[in-house]
């Protein structure tokens, strides 16, 4: 039996700023604040000697330039996943949609792909070790996944399942019934928890074994956001695979993630702890 949430969603305007035809909306800003801050943060980390043992294999002005790099990977991947793996079919009927990003809908898997892609070409291109630029993007990804879940829970989006427990809330396009707030499920593992978790990592001289704090983000975004799929409503478009009635989209594309940082922290451990300085 259901009861009333006793914590009422706050009906924040997913608009900030609107002037004429233009809108400045929380869900663009969670994408820029989480961009900028991470970038302050991976200067901090690749200047501090004390956390690679030397020099960083990069500079921080090398990583000024791959922001552009990896932002575009951010928006082209986390859109063009979103359309292959959770809409394709009304993508397919609306093409003209595929560019309305303010509207939301990303794709985190998309977004790691375009990630991957942004990281081994301009690793390539400016001669650096692509897994340590890899472990730097990833030491700050949870500070844009915090700031996204938060926007995902303002838009009043991706709620959960519903439930009596004393803290659902009543989204105002998630029916009648009280429900989970998965967005704030997702912005404590996937962000907090993983955040504290991949700093504690990386003070613990993880750097000096690249790949590292990759294999870990892989490992564990893959378990929180697994977790927190149990609590969160499969999309209406797809529901649960398989008719599984557990199996969600989010789960299935986590599996492969989870396993590619299986791999790669076995193979990490293989090697010897080395960090050598671009110069060197």
């Amino acid at each position: 039996m259901f009861i009333l949430p006793v914590i009422p969603y706050p009906a924040i305007n997913p608009v900030l700023i609107s002037i004429g035809p233009f809108a400045i909306r929380w869900y663009a800003l969670a994408y820029i604040f989480g961009i900028i801050a991470g970038w302050f943060y991976a200067r901090a980390i690749i200047a501090s000697a004390r956390l690679w043992g030397e020099a960083a294999p990069f500079t921080v002005f090398d990583f000024d330039d791959f922001v552009v790099w990896i932002t575009l990977g951010i928006i082209l991947g986390g859109r063009i996943g979103y359309v292959l793996f959770y809409n394709l079919a009304h993508f397919a009927s609306h093409p003209s949609e595929i560019f309305q990003i303010w509207n939301g809908g990303m794709s985190f898997h998309g977004g790691v792909v375009g990630c991957m892609i942004a990281v081994i070409a301009f690793a390539r291109l400016r001669h650096i070790p692509i897994l340590s630029l890899a472990d730097v993007t990833c030491a700050v990804a949870p500070i844009g996944l915090f700031l996204g879940r938060l926007a995902n829970f303002v838009n009043g989006e991706l709620w959960g399942r519903p439930t009596d427990v004393p803290w659902a809330m009543i989204f105002p396009h998630g029916g009648p019934l009280p429900r989970h707030p998965s967005q704030l499920y997702e912005a404590a593992l996937e962000g907090v928890l993983l955040f504290v978790v991949l700093g504690l990592t990386v003070r613990a001289s993880a750097l000096k074994r690249p790949g590292l704090v990759t294999a870990i983000f892989a490992i564990g975004y893959g378990v929180a956001r697994s977790l927190c799929e149990f609590f969160r409503e499969p999309d209406i478009q797809l529901g649960f695979l398989f008719g599984s009635g557990w199996l969600t989209m989010g789960m299935l594309l986590c599996i492969p993630l989870i396993l590619a940082g299986l791999v790669l922290l076995i193979f990490v451990g293989m090697r010897k702890p080395e960090i050598k300085s671009k110069d060197a």
